[in-house]
């Protein structure tokens, strides 16, 4: 058996209201990765926070190496060999790779900047992992998966034995995950043990060696990935089967609801984002839009959602042009948008639930009469919202950012879709969420194709594409590479599209 580097015994933190982690016991041994899985708020994120020093335990106790430590920062915990790569990068764009990995560390001429043997270093880390990290870019210049690798460069440069990934694959497109996974094998080869959190069972099954399985802040079992299969681990994180195939009834499209004609949008960094973009949602389906991530999905759904000025061609929601229109006409369209972000632009964060769920409705009856908020009724939609859509929440009054990953989507989709709106802008409603919330999004969204609703669906996830979509159009550098139809094309071919080395008539 491999040693065991890390061991948590009994740990367990609570926050108000809220057991995070109840007696949780696991270890992790030298040259293994070891994929923590669970539901959003299960406790997966708070357990590696006390890994990482950043809360402390309110029982238990951990030990390194047969040792036990106390952690009262972060800091100790890089001191001590464990580095951690959050999921929201904790890098300074305008500053240089080599900068960002040095802030904070000691130099030896300080105050002076010693670079020089800190690239060295970083150069020779980055051909041992075959990171291939440029020290002299700028980190805003840099793709997704680029600086994913940068934050990997910098937990080995400080000297990291233990490497704690959270969510690593939520933002990266497949090609960056097979890089990515390959990185991992070379750490793992070289005697480095890596903590592996992750909602997709695929890549938990392809890249662990062990697997923990927590729900409602307890570990359900310890399991050696060989020996297990998806479908196990999905009841375990959730307590019943999760159907992996959507039953949806066949399509019975309507009336155009959208309309998109010669689209052409400027990015936020003054490229073309969008040329001759054409395509129209009927009511009652789905039209996926396939892509890699950066190929102009964000502002082609933030120019439908009047988010983002159009430069040139027309946009028409139920026969009505969207010129002169704003963000604030969308309501009175009934269009729902569940945005990308859910955290930045889904929701307020320091608003509490009950004020996020009215958050586009302040001025509309009956949550207003005669200028005047009435909470009554908002407290009452809250409860009504909240059991409707199972928010797993202590109650309506606490702040939306107290809530897991999947009850904060669960909020958005609460508030968009309980207008019964005629259309839905859905940009990555399922990024970040486990299986269990994966699938209720994705439910959820069918009721509303069965109810009549047209749906626009933007995902990287070319298998989420494939179940949902009835029509898929793939985006490539801002143009459409083709229209086809799941049951018409395998996941090699629209991989080709994505690409832009195939592209069919539209």
């Amino acid at each position: 058996m491999a040693d065991i580097l890390l061991q948590a015994e009994n740990i367990t933190k609570i926050f108000p209201g809220v057991v995070a982690n109840d007696k949780i016991s696991f270890d992790v041994r030298a040259g293994e990765i070891h994929a923590l899985l669970g539901e959003n708020g299960a406790g997966k994120t708070t357990l590696v926070n006390v890994l990482y020093g950043l809360h402390r335990p309110d029982s238990g106790r951990l030990l390194l190496r047969g040792k036990e430590i106390h952690l009262h920062s972060s800091r100790d915990a890089i001191a001590l060999g464990i580095g951690m790569v959050h999921q929201h990068f904790m890098l300074i764009p305008p500053l240089t790779v080599a900068e960002n990995i040095v802030l904070g560390m000691p130099m030896p001429r300080e105050p002076l900047l010693a670079l020089g043997p800190a690239s060295q270093e970083i150069t020779r880390l980055s051909k041992t992992y075959g990171l291939e990290v440029d020290p002299a870019a700028q980190v805003w210049q840099l793709s997704v998966g680029m600086q994913q690798r940068v934050e990997i460069v910098k937990a080995l440069y400080r000297g990291a034995d233990l490497l704690i990934l959270d969510e690593p694959t939520a933002s990266l497109t497949p090609q960056e995950i097979h890089e990515l996974f390959g990185v991992l094998r070379r750490l793992k080869a070289e005697g480095h043990a890596v903590i592996f959190i992750s909602h997709k069972l695929d890549e938990v099954m392809e890249i662990s060696d062990r697997v923990t399985v927590l729900r409602d802040g307890c570990v359900v079992d310890t399991l050696a990935t060989a020996k297990t299969d998806k479908a196990t681990l999905a009841r375990m994180m959730v307590g019943r089967e999760v159907l992996f195939r959507l039953d949806k009834a066949a399509a019975k499209p309507g009336e155009m609801v959208l309309s998109v004609q010669g689209l052409e949008v400027m990015g936020s960094q003054g490229q073309i984002a969008l040329r001759g973009v054409s395509f129209d949602v009927r009511c009652g389906e789905v039209l996926g839009v396939a892509g890699v991530d950066g190929n102009g999905q964000g502002e082609l759904v933030e120019a439908i959602a009047g988010l983002r000025p159009v430069r040139a061609g027309e946009i028409k929601i139920s026969g009505r042009s969207l010129a002169g229109l704003d963000a604030s006409d969308m309501v009175d369209l009934n269009v729902a948008h569940i945005p990308q972000d859910r955290q930045r632009v889904g929701l307020v964060l320091d608003f509490t639930v009950s004020e996020n769920l009215v958050a586009k409705l302040f001025s509309k009856v009956p949550f207003v009469k005669d200028g005047l908020l009435r909470w009554a009724a908002i407290r009452d939609n809250a409860e009504l919202r909240i059991k409707e859509f199972d928010i797993r929440v202590a109650g309506p009054e606490v702040k939306a950012r107290t809530l897991s990953g999947g009850n904060q989507q669960k909020v958005v989709l609460a508030r968009e879709l309980s207008r019964a709106p005629v259309l839905i802008l859905a940009a990555q409603p399922t990024r970040g969420l486990d299986v269990g919330a994966t699938e209720f999004v994705e439910g959820r969204l069918l009721e509303q194709r069965a109810r009549g609703a047209g749906i626009l669906y933007i995902s990287t996830e070319l298998e989420e594409i494939l179940s949902l979509s009835d029509r898929i159009i793939v985006l490539h550098r801002g143009e459409i590479m083709g229209e086809v139809r799941p049951g018409e094309v395998s996941e090699a071919e629209l991989g080709l599209m994505m690409a832009g080395e195939k592209r069919l008539p539209v």
